[in-house]
């Protein structure tokens, strides 16, 4: 169905929503992380190294999820993010609409129902296709999955696939270990220790934001090559600005290579170069998107800047930030705006940038290109300080902010680079409390109706207001 947000700003008063009250109350290191394309159902609270519940914003409800028995001291610096796929599963055979997997292999839950499953490996003619989940059933130690229509081929025994069902990363604050740095895919249930944490600092405080830089349903281009090779896509018809693309990644979605995704290391204007892989010919149909195998850590009073590979289990530093992150530092990646000029595929402004409010009672705000690996100072109107009790979280063209606990929230528009007062929320807050604690969630992929979702400082106040 779809639906039409007809409210008018200056008519129409916005009005906050009081939702269910948190299971404990927002202290220092409490953070929520939720999905940043805002079309999943749940959004995870950690509350410590061992309590986590997961919210199901389709029913207003919390419920606790199974220890992560995090490594480290739970505080200023726990962060997280979550990301679009989950884990990698294994089929135990199907057909050519449905998907089978043996529970013992892997608990799969009917969160899954609604998802977007894509073939990796195996069966030849099904890698890189997608269909949606209608149904899910366990007889006996059977998993079944049942798609929305055929695939070109039965699936078979070992055949690997991912649904966007996701995972959450939780790196917890402390002297960094082994556990403290975990994954929970949302499709099992279930906790994974096998991130790492070599090429990370010792330890880990202050403040901590991680962020992703890919959704589903972010993509900046789209197109059939004209010619290529195993490390290069042509497309003469181009008139891209030399290295633009640059970090983020392409995808083959028809043709020779279907199914092949691949970190574009350089571009030029009518070309894209990257790891060797499968021969691009002109039948090769194409998608450029944000980097799905980068999460990026920011924080720990540092001007230190970190990147993870998620494939690769490993951390690079990137260029240090332009000063040491502060309390409350925040940060968020920008996908797609809308914004015509910045989503002009010739000179590509979208998904380029994470944009860092440094915190510590400043109004600095600093963003990171991908493309280029650099920071700038980002020169604007606001003048408004945040610092411990402030979160942020972006939508579209425009980024909000939680300033501190005083209950004002702003609004900066990405391309035209300014602040502006967005609303101010009358429910007094308590003491300013360390932690994201500020997401969107949407009604649909179209985006027709958005809601600001946020805990208050030190309660267990959960508000939403709509947005337009």
């Amino acid at each position: 169905m779809a639906y039409t947000n007809t409210n008018v700003t200056l008519l129409d008063k916005k009005e906050a929503q009081t939702m269910c009250n948190l299971p404990i109350a927002t202290g220092t290191g409490g953070c929520f992380i939720a999905p940043q394309s805002g079309v999943r159902n749940n959004a995870m609270y950690v509350t410590s190294a061992t309590v986590v519940y997961l919210y199901n914003h389709e029913d207003d409800g919390f419920m606790q999820i199974t220890s992560p028995a995090l490594a480290g001291t739970f505080g200023a610096g726990t962060c997280g993010c979550r990301h679009t796929w989950s884990m990698t599963y294994t089929a135990n055979g199907g057909s050519t609409t449905t998907v089978t997997v043996d529970t013992g292999t892997h608990a799969l839950k009917g969160v899954c129902v609604g998802s977007t499953l894509e073939m990796l490996s195996g069966t030849a003619d099904n890698i890189g296709l997608r269909r949606t989940v209608t149904n899910f059933s366990i007889i006996g130690t059977t998993a079944g999955i049942t798609l929305d229509s055929a695939l070109p081929a039965a699936v078979a025994s070992t055949d690997t696939f991912r649904m966007t069902t996701g995972r959450f990363f939780v790196l917890n604050a402390g002297a960094l270990a082994a556990n403290s740095f975990k994954v929970f895919d949302n499709g099992t249930m279930e906790w994974d220790a096998t991130p790492t944490v070599t090429g990370l600092p010792a330890s880990w405080g202050t403040s901590g934001k991680m962020v992703s830089t890919y959704t589903r349903l972010d993509v900046f281009a789209t197109g059939t090559a004209t010619s290529g090779s195993a490390t290069t896509l042509v497309n003469s018809a181009k008139a891209w600005t030399v290295d633009q693309w640059i970090g983020y990644q392409v995808r083959i979605t028809a043709g020779t290579g279907c199914g092949q995704v691949r970190t574009i290391t350089d571009s030029d204007a009518t070309s894209l170069t990257f790891a060797t892989g499968a021969t691009i010919d002109n039948t090769s149909q194409y998608s450029i998107e944000g980097n799905e195998d980068y999460l990026y850590l920011l924080g720990n009073a540092a001007t230190a800047f970190y990147r993870y590979s998620i494939s690769g289990n490993s951390w690079t530093t990137m260029t240090a930030r332009t000063a040491s992150s502060t309390t409350c530092m925040m940060a968020e990646w920008i996908g797609v705006t809308g914004n015509a000029c910045w989503g002009n595929e010739d000179t590509i402004q979208d998904g380029k940038y994470i944009y860092s409010p440094r915190g510590g009672a400043t109004a600095t705000l600093y963003r990171y290109n991908i493309s280029t690996n650099a920071w700038e100072t980002m020169t604007y109107n606001g003048i408004d300080t945040f610092t411990t009790g402030s979160s942020m979280t972006a939508y579209k063209d425009n980024i909000y902010i939680q300033q501190n606990s005083t209950g004002r929230f702003f609004q900066y528009n990405i391309p035209g680079n300014y602040s502006a007062g967005y609303f101010t929320d009358s429910y007094t807050q308590s003491t300013a409390r360390e932690g994201d604690k500020i997401w969107m969630k949407l009604l649909d992929e179209e985006g027709s109706v958005a809601w600001l979702y946020y805990a208050l400082n030190n309660l267990t106040a959960l508000r939403r207001i709509m947005i337009y």
